[in-house]
């Protein structure tokens, strides 16, 4: 198959605007949708369980009368890990104990220290209370989703995770299920779309409201998310997946064009570039790609993301690769080449970063340890891949002894007189000790 993806030089004139519009993702919902959305929402505000049931039917074509019949307990979770087979079963507790394990190392203490006049100062860090974990549903299983977005919170100390699938035409996906309850979700229902989000936002007769709501979904599912930002937290609003490979021409071909095949097989928007001074190198990775993309189930989803969002980027040096994959900030960073570690040193913006040659994205997908859920479409430059911080919150910890409020009361009080705010400064002035 022939595979028209375009092809890009670092030293033509047009470069940089040619470099910006590959980049280009543009994530804002239509009219349409934000309308269908909006509606959506207010009526799960208002109507709660009703609105929830209502739009189950519609969307996922089901028959529910009731919304006790939208939940999936514990026990249920139990019996469906039972019907998957045991060496999926025992990749997925691998998975897991990798993911846990990995996640533990992120936990933020509480902590404080005390000043010679006897004030402590600090910070006291605690869980979030309740969280909603989003997993697409349907035919499609994702159980790794499940593992990446459960286990930091667990690891947290979250002690109530609800989490919301859809099951169109009541199709129940028992690997999802499975890594469920693996994972340690509390709670489960069988709902999906902007109206989960909504019902997990608000809460209904019998859904919780959450503090925190996590998880990828579609466009009517993001934009769900953007309009319940501030009711509860969210984690982000996703992109396409996107995988930037860099190499130094000395990887065998077919495992960069696999790696570049792992991204473009997720849906027609996913993004793929190749960046390498070695011209011959990347003649030689389009031509694995058009032998091997036959081989592929999903090859036409393959091949209209390469012709649509994909490039191979052809620079002049390993040095001008760098710089180029920080302004990318992709999503997922293969260094593919010697040394990695020193060029890792280089790199200021990604989500993640594989380094050599053995260490392809989709070892991080599934069960390398680190989470998957990453930045993207450049958001890299200011976001970071999800971890346990996204559900801890951190107080702050003030103990002024006497001596101590004393002395900041000389410092506050100047500066609440100079803003106009006398009852600050009276308040701070208070506490002045009578030898001061």
């Amino acid at each position: 198959m022939n595979l028209n993806i375009r092809e890009l030089s670092s030293e033509s004139a047009d470069f940089r605007s040619e470099l910006e519009g590959l980049l280009a993702w543009d994530s804002v919902s239509d009219d349409a949708v934000q309308k269908a959305v909006t509606e959506i929402v207010e009526q799960v505000r208002v109507k709660g369980d009703e609105a929830v049931i209502d739009y189950t039917n519609r969307f996922d074509r089901r028959q529910v009368s009731a919304a006790t019949e939208l939940v999936i307990s514990r026990d249920e979770l139990a019996k469906a890990k039972e019907r998957v087979s045991p060496e999926l079963v025992a990749s997925l507790e691998a998975a897991a104990k990798r993911v846990f394990d990995y996640h533990e190392r992120q936990k933020q203490p509480s902590w404080q220290y005390q000043e010679e006049d006897g004030t402590v100062l600090g910070q006291k860090v605690t869980p979030l209370d309740r969280v909603g974990v989003y997993v697409p549903g349907g035919k499609a299983a994702y159980p790794s989703s499940v593992l990446m977005n459960v286990m930091p919170a667990k690891v947290a100390g979250v002690e109530d995770i609800v989490m919301v699938v859809p099951t169109p035409d009541g199709f129940v996906n028992d690997i999802v299920l499975a890594a469920a309850y693996i994972a340690g979700v509390d709670r489960v229902f069988t709902i999906g779309g902007a109206q989960a989000v909504a019902a997990l936002a608000y809460g209904t007769e019998t859904i919780p409201k959450v503090d925190k709501i996590v998880g990828p979904g579609n466009i009517y599912v993001a934009t769900a998310k953007k309009m319940v930002f501030g009711v509860v937290g969210i984690d982000m609003i996703a992109g396409p997946s996107e995988i930037l490979v860099v190499c130094d021409g000395k990887t065998n071909p077919d495992w960069i064009a696999m790696d570049l095949f792992s991204q473009a097989e997720h849906d027609e928007d996913a993004q793929s570039i190749l960046i390498s001074p070695d011209a011959a190198f990347i003649k030689e990775v389009k031509a694995s790609m058009e032998r091997l993309v036959e081989t592929q189930s999903r090859k036409d989803i393959i091949k209209v993301s390469l012709e649509e969002r994909g490039a191979f980027v052809h620079v002049k040096d390993m040095d001008e690769a760098m710089d180029i994959a920080n302004i990318v900030a992709a999503e997922h960073l293969e260094l593919s080449m010697d040394e990695p570690e020193k060029w890792a040193e280089k790199i200021r913006h990604a989500g993640a970063i594989f380094m050599g040659r053995h260490t392809p994205e989709a070892l991080g997908d599934y069960c390398a340890g680190p989470n998957h859920v990453l930045p993207t479409s450049g958001t890299a430059r200011f976001s970071s891949p999800l971890g346990v911080y996204d559900f801890q919150k951190r107080s702050s910890i003030i103990y002024c002894s006497p001596e101590g409020a004393s002395s900041l009361a000389k410092i506050a009080s100047p500066l609440a007189r100079g803003e106009s705010l006398e009852a600050h400064a009276m308040s701070a002035e208070y506490r002045l000790l009578k030898e001061d």
